[in-house]
């Protein structure tokens, strides 16, 4: 953001679910201010507002609102891993005891590196990207720590050779 812009914190905990009510549905000026945001988190409430015609307060407002409401989960910076340090990334797939997902989520976000924990459905129970500085790390993240956890019953790695993060607005082409 430039100086002189408008800037606003926005207190927004990862991973919380919205409490209350159902999210409201979205309409096109809430959605073209979610492509903005997906493309560009730094933006001013002042840009937002003028690429999509309405006011600031409007647009402060809608955001708000989105945040409220838990469309918008959190901002956040995309990262080349490698550049940052983080040279070897995986997949890893994991088999975990039945009824333990909480436990587990809990003990894999605590993990160093862990970028990404879902719950799925399939041959395996849980995928999780991890990115680490080198293949020993992440050696000893999945043979030392991964596998220590007593409710894992398997895992499998997939190393990451390349990774491209897509564009937000290839869904409008």
């Amino acid at each position: 953001m430039a100086d002189g812009e408008d800037h606003t914190d926005f207190e927004v905990v990862p991973g919380t679910p919205a409490p209350g009510p159902p999210p409201r549905p979205l309409d096109a000026i809430d959605r073209d201010i979610l492509r903005i945001l997906q493309t560009d988190g730094r933006a001013s409430i002042r840009s937002v507002a003028e690429r999509v015609h309405v006011s600031r307060a409007n647009a402060y407002a809608r955001i708000n609102r989105l945040i409220e409401d838990g469309v918008i989960r959190g901002f956040s910076a995309r990262v080349n891993h490698e550049r940052a340090g983080h040279g070897a990334s995986a997949y890893i797939t994991l088999k975990i005891v039945q009824n333990s997902w909480r436990t587990v989520r809990e003990q894999l976000q605590e993990l160093p590196g862990a970028a990404h924990i879902a719950l799925v459905s399939g041959d395996f129970d849980v995928l999780l990207l991890v990115h680490t500085p080198d293949n020993r790390t992440l050696r000893e993240l999945v043979l030392t720590k991964l596998q220590s956890i007593p409710e894992v019953l398997s895992t499998r790695t997939l190393l990451v050779f390349e990774e491209t993060d897509l564009d937000p607005d290839r869904s409008r082409r």
